[in-house]
This record gives C-alpha cells, structure tokens and sequence, in this order.
C-alpha cells in the first residue's frame, strides 16, 4: 500500500469513528468524552498502520507499542475524569458562545467546532505515528531512534505522574480550593503537559531517523503549540486566580 493511501484510509476511519461519536453526543448532549476518544483514536491509527505497512521491524513494534501505553493510559484517565466530573467547562463555554453568536443547532455546532476539526487534527498529530511506520524498513534504528524512544517513554511517565498526584490532589477534600505546588507541580504549573509534549517529539524523532519519516514534524509542533496557545495553558489559566486566590503567587 502507498503512503498516500495509507493516510487516506487512515484519516477516513477517523472521520468514521469520529461520526459515530459526534451521534453519541447528540443523546448525552455533552462532547467532553471526546477528550479520552482523541487518545483512544491515535491508538486505533496506530494499529491499523502496524497492519497495514509491510514487516513488523522493531521501528514498527516501538511506535506502535509505546502509542498504545500512552493512549490506553490517558485515554482511560481521561475517560474516568469525564465519568467523575462531568461536562468539561471548556466545551461548555465554546458551544454556548457559538450557539450564541451564529444561531446554530446543537448539531451543528458540535459536528463543526468539536467532532470534524478534531478528527482532522488528530489525523495531523499522529503522523509521527504513521510515517514512522510507513518509512520503517527504510533505516535501521540507531541512536536517533533510541533516543526519541526514551524521550517518548520518560513523557509517559512524566505524564502519567502529574495526573495521579493531581487527581489525588483534586479528590483531597482538606485542598479545596487551593493550588497543587507539590511533587512535580511544585516545578512547573502544567507538568502533564509538559509529559505530553516529550512522547509526541519522542515519537517524531523515531520516525525521523527513516529519513521521510521527518515530514511528520506538523504532528509535534502542532501538540506542542495546542498545549501552550489553544485548549491547554491559555484555557486552563483563563479565571484561574478568581477560582484559585494562590494561584498568581
């Protein structure tokens, strides 16, 4: 199979899933779970480019492997984050200012502004994920590849940390309405964050070292600029120090 059709296809089962989805939050009238499915979907891409792709080098066994471990892990994180809490406050806000300002159905809203551009976005992010292993045979992994393995696999602990100690922080009633400033929090205000950025550069440096596998550089730089500038810091810090008195401190 080519790469150009390897990506189609790949893309068009995510705009499949993604609709099915897209119906599911029409009957619950609340799109946050879309948050754990996005993980879910990279590892559903992931496996259908392990199938799809000649060989099972170990390139081909390291992308795929370490995308399950990071997507199962925050997609069932995330899945009992949105059981627990609910609606997430960001979707929230978003539909409901859409919904003000152009009129539209929920539908609408929801299949332009949530499921279709995220489906689309999610197809961007993992190419890493699927260029990597397109490309596997092309090169044989060296310490290029060793090395995003290991970024890859510190994010994923690094990540997968942040979210205990703030789940574990959140679920402390003595802490209510105070600020998390221990264990990794007391270094950086978004560590999870920061846990993310390093497995999707990770990924994308193993994918470089095929050579071809480097043209997957949108999919870092975009993870990298949606945590800092889109639905990551800027979203989580809006009104935070009206929630959170300790917060500018």
């Amino acid at each position: 199979m080519s790469v150009i059709s390897l990506l189609a296809l790949n893309l068009g089962a995510v705009l499949l899933l993604f609709s099915a989805l897209w119906v599911i939050a029409q009957l619950n009238r609340d799109p946050s779970f879309i948050d754990a499915f996005w993980a879910f979907s990279i590892v559903l891409v992931a496996g259908l480019t392990f199938l799809l792709t000649d060989g099972a080098t170990w390139r081909h066994m390291l992308i795929a492997g370490l995308t399950a471990v990071w997507g199962m892990r925050l997609g069932v994180h995330l899945l009992l984050r949105w059981r627990q809490e609910g609606a997430d406050r960001r979707y929230m806000k978003l539909l409901s200012n859409v919904r003000e300002k152009r009129g539209w159905s929920y539908g609408r809203t929801t299949a332009l502004f949530v499921f279709l551009p995220q489906a689309v976005l999610l197809w961007l992010t993992s190419l890493p994920v699927q260029l990597g292993q397109a490309f596997a045979g092309e090169a044989t992994l060296g310490a290029l590849g060793y090395a995003g393995a290991a970024l890859a696999v510190f994010g994923i602990a690094y990540e997968s940390l942040a979210d205990a100690q703030l789940s574990r922080f959140k679920h402390d009633p003595a802490r209510q309405g105070q600020v998390l400033d221990t264990g990794l929090w007391a270094w950086s205000r978004h560590p999870n964050y920061f846990g993310e950025a390093c497995v999707w550069w990770g990924l994308w440096l193993i994918a470089a070292e095929t050579g071809w596998g480097a043209l997957a550089l949108p999919g870092p730089v975009f993870v990298t600029f949606t945590l800092l500038k889109l639905s990551g810091v800027t979203l989580q810090e809006a009104g935070i120090e009206d929630r959170r008195p300790d917060y500018a401190r």
